[in-house]
C-alpha cells in the first residue's frame, strides 16, 4: 500500500477529471489518495480531496507541466517525498511520463512494487536556500528554489543596481534588468532566456546571470555549489524579487537576497534511464548533423 498526494494543473481542462479518476482507481487498488483541500479541482463533490499535508504521501503525482512540477516541490517545503511527474502540456523537463490513463496506472503500478520490481531510481536534484531581507533588516522570506530566485527591476526603461557578494566577499555592481541565481535544474529556464549557460542537472553548482546588463562584464558565473551568493539592491531604484517564478516581495536600496544550497533536494522517479540531453535535442529540434 502507498499513499499518493495528487497536484493537479488548475487552469489545464483535462488536469481535474484526470486527477479524480486516478485517485478513485489507487484506492480501488488498496492505495490511500487524495488531493490536498487547498490544492483541489475538479467536480466537488467527487470525495477526492482532503485536509491532510502533501508531505504525508510516499508519492507526489503531478499533472501538468513543469510548472506544476515548481509549485508541488514547493508545497513539499523540503519534505523527503519523491514526485512523479505527468506531462499535460508541451514536452517538458521535468515530467517523466504522458497524460494517458494507462500509461499513468503503469507507473504508478511499477513504483507500489518498489525500485527493485518496479525498475525506478530518483533523480535527486540541488535546490537553493533563499533569504531576503529588506533595508530595516526585517526578513520578508525564506524559500527553497528549484530553478531560480530573481531580482529584476520594476520600471520598464530603466535599469536596477546591484552588487553581488560571493561568500561575503564584493564581486562587483551590476546595472542591468536583473539578475538570476540559478541551480543547474533553472540552468534551462530563466537563465536561459538569458543566455546563461546549460548545466547538466547531475551537477551540483551555483549559476548567476545578469538580464540585459549595461556594462562590459556580461558573462555568466558558475560557482561551486559552498559558495554563497547575496544580491544587495544598491541604488535608488526598487527591485523586485521572484523565486521560481512567484514574486515574493519588492526591496528598496539596502535590501539583500542572500542564495546557498539547500540541505533538501527534489526527488523525482525516473523509469530506466533518464535522458535529459534527449529532451533537449527535442525541446531545441537539433538533428544529429
Amino acid at each position: 500500500m502507498i499513499r499518493v498526494a495528487v497536484v493537479a494543473h488548475h487552469d489545464h481542462r483535462r488536469a481535474g477529471a484526470l486527477a479524480q479518476q486516478l485517485i478513485s482507481w489507487l484506492r480501488a487498488e488498496g492505495h490511500e489518495a487524495w488531493m490536498p483541500a487547498s490544492e483541489f479541482v475538479g467536480e466537488p463533490d467527487a470525495g477526492v480531496g482532503a485536509d491532510r499535508p502533501t508531505a504525508d504521501a510516499d508519492l507526489v503525482l503531478s499533472l501538468g507541466g513543469d510548472g506544476t512540477m515548481l509549485h508541488a516541490v514547493h508545497l513539499l517545503d523540503g519534505a523527503a517525498v519523491p514526485l512523479l511527474g505527468v506531462n499535460l502540456g508541451r514536452l517538458g523537463y521535468l515530467t517523466e511520463v504522458e497524460a494517458d490513463e494507462a500509461i499513468v496506472r503503469e507507473a504508478l503500478t511499477n513504483f507500489a512494487a518498489g525500485p527493485d520490481d518496479g525498475g525506478w531510481t530518483f533523480d535527486e536534484r540541488m535546490m537553493l536556500e533563499v533569504d531576503i531581507i529588506d533595508h530595516e533588516g526585517v526578513r520578508c522570506a525564506t524559500r527553497r528554489a528549484l530553478n531560480e530566485a530573481v531580482c529584476e527591476k520594476l520600471i520598464s526603461g530603466h535599469t536596477v543596481d546591484l552588487l553581488v557578494r560571493i561568500d561575503g566577499e564584493p564581486f562587483t555592481s551590476y546595472a542591468a534588468d536583473g539578475l538570476i541565481v540559478s541551480t543547474p535544474t533553472g540552468s534551462t529556464a530563466y537563465s536561459m532566456s538569458a543566455r546563461g549557460p546549460i548545466v547538466s542537472p547531475k551537477h551540483r553548482a551555483i549559476l548567476v546571470t545578469p538580464v540585459a546588463p549595461h556594462m562590459l562584464f556580461d558573462r555568466s558565473l558558475v560557482l561551486d555549489p559552498t559558495e554563497m551568493v547575496e544580491i544587495e539592491v544598491s541604488g535608488e531604484r526598487t527591485a523586485s524579487v521572484a523565486i521560481d517564478g512567484r514574486a515574493m516581495c519588492t526591496l528598496e536600496r539596502g535590501g539583500v537576497v542572500t542564495c546557498r544550497p539547500s540541505d533538501a533536494t527534489a526527488r523525482f522517479v525516473r523509469f530506466g534511464r533518464h535522458h535529459y540531453h534527449q529532451v533537449l535535442k527535442a525541446k531545441f529540434g537539433l538533428t544529429d548533423r
